[in-house]
Protein backbone atom coordinates (compact mmCIF):
# COMPACT_ATOMS: atom_id res chain seq x y z
CA UNK A 1 0.00 0.00 0.00
CA UNK A 2 1.26 3.25 -0.66
CA UNK A 3 0.02 6.32 1.21
CA UNK A 4 0.68 10.15 -0.13
CA UNK A 5 0.06 13.67 1.45
CA UNK A 6 0.12 16.79 0.24
CA UNK A 7 -1.90 20.33 0.79
CA UNK A 8 -3.31 22.39 -1.63
CA UNK A 9 -5.94 25.38 -0.60
CA UNK A 10 -9.10 24.49 -2.21
CA UNK A 11 -12.49 22.78 -1.33
CA UNK A 12 -13.48 19.29 -1.17
CA UNK A 13 -15.78 20.08 -4.68
CA UNK A 14 -12.64 20.48 -6.76
CA UNK A 15 -12.99 16.90 -5.82
CA UNK A 16 -16.61 16.09 -5.97
CA UNK A 17 -16.45 17.14 -9.71
CA UNK A 18 -12.61 16.37 -10.61
CA UNK A 19 -10.54 13.89 -10.07
CA UNK A 20 -12.96 11.77 -7.56
CA UNK A 21 -15.85 12.21 -9.94
CA UNK A 22 -18.32 9.43 -11.08
CA UNK A 23 -17.03 9.72 -13.88
CA UNK A 24 -13.79 8.50 -12.96
CA UNK A 25 -15.00 5.46 -10.71
CA UNK A 26 -14.68 7.38 -7.83
CA UNK A 27 -17.58 6.86 -4.93
CA UNK A 28 -18.04 9.26 -1.81
CA UNK A 29 -17.59 7.33 0.91
CA UNK A 30 -20.54 9.44 3.09
CA UNK A 31 -19.96 10.05 6.69
CA UNK A 32 -21.60 12.73 9.23
CA UNK A 33 -18.19 14.73 8.97
CA UNK A 34 -18.88 15.17 5.19
CA UNK A 35 -18.97 18.87 4.44
CA UNK A 36 -17.13 21.28 2.26
CA UNK A 37 -13.96 21.40 4.23
CA UNK A 38 -13.97 17.90 4.49
CA UNK A 39 -14.82 14.61 2.07
CA UNK A 40 -13.56 10.97 1.16
CA UNK A 41 -13.72 9.41 -2.20
CA UNK A 42 -12.91 5.68 -3.27
CA UNK A 43 -12.57 3.90 -6.69
CA UNK A 44 -13.01 0.48 -6.54
CA UNK A 45 -11.32 -0.10 -9.97
CA UNK A 46 -7.96 1.55 -9.55
CA UNK A 47 -8.11 0.60 -5.65
CA UNK A 48 -7.60 4.53 -4.55
CA UNK A 49 -8.74 6.32 -1.65
CA UNK A 50 -8.87 9.89 -1.42
CA UNK A 51 -9.31 12.13 1.71
CA UNK A 52 -9.39 15.80 1.53
CA UNK A 53 -9.45 18.12 4.97
CA UNK A 54 -9.25 21.56 5.50
CA UNK A 55 -6.60 21.76 1.99
CA UNK A 56 -4.62 18.04 3.32
CA UNK A 57 -5.06 15.54 0.87
CA UNK A 58 -4.44 11.99 1.60
CA UNK A 59 -4.31 10.06 -1.11
CA UNK A 60 -3.68 5.71 -0.54
CA UNK A 61 -3.27 3.36 -3.67
CA UNK A 62 -3.53 -0.62 -2.91
CA UNK A 63 -2.24 -3.06 -4.13
CA UNK A 64 -5.42 -5.57 -4.73
CA UNK A 65 -8.64 -6.26 -3.92
CA UNK A 66 -8.35 -7.68 -0.33
CA UNK A 67 -6.26 -4.52 0.77
CA UNK A 68 -8.31 -2.13 -0.50
CA UNK A 69 -11.83 -3.89 1.43
CA UNK A 70 -9.59 -3.74 4.56
CA UNK A 71 -8.85 0.00 4.26
CA UNK A 72 -12.31 0.52 3.10
CA UNK A 73 -13.57 -2.05 6.35
CA UNK A 74 -10.68 -0.04 8.68
CA UNK A 75 -12.69 3.47 7.66
CA UNK A 76 -16.18 2.21 8.00
CA UNK A 77 -15.14 0.93 11.94
CA UNK A 78 -13.36 3.95 12.73
CA UNK A 79 -16.23 6.24 11.25
CA UNK A 80 -19.12 3.74 13.30
CA UNK A 81 -17.23 3.86 16.55
CA UNK A 82 -16.70 7.50 16.20
CA UNK A 83 -20.51 8.14 15.33
CA UNK A 84 -20.36 9.69 12.24
CA UNK A 85 -21.76 6.44 10.38
CA UNK A 86 -20.27 5.44 7.40
CA UNK A 87 -22.08 4.55 3.96
CA UNK A 88 -20.79 4.32 0.22
CA UNK A 89 -22.50 6.48 -2.15
CA UNK A 90 -21.95 4.20 -5.10
CA UNK A 91 -23.55 5.73 -8.12
CA UNK A 92 -23.99 5.34 -11.05
CA UNK A 93 -25.06 1.65 -11.19
CA UNK A 94 -21.84 0.44 -12.37
CA UNK A 95 -20.09 1.72 -9.32
CA UNK A 96 -22.47 -0.08 -6.67
CA UNK A 97 -22.08 -3.40 -9.47
CA UNK A 98 -18.33 -3.07 -8.82
CA UNK A 99 -18.47 -2.55 -4.84
CA UNK A 100 -21.17 -5.66 -4.95
CA UNK A 101 -18.47 -7.66 -6.90
CA UNK A 102 -15.10 -7.09 -4.52
CA UNK A 103 -17.22 -7.68 -1.24
CA UNK A 104 -18.96 -4.02 -0.39
CA UNK A 105 -22.33 -4.24 -1.46
CA UNK A 106 -23.74 -3.61 2.26
CA UNK A 107 -21.95 -0.63 2.40
CA UNK A 108 -23.54 0.59 -0.33
CA UNK A 109 -26.43 3.19 -1.02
Amino acid sequence: MQKTEEFRSTDRYEFDFGECSSKNGFAQLDTGQDASYYGSWANPWTLKIVNYCEGDIYRTACESVEEFVAEIESIRKWNDESGWGFKIDAYPERIKDRFVEIGLGGLCH
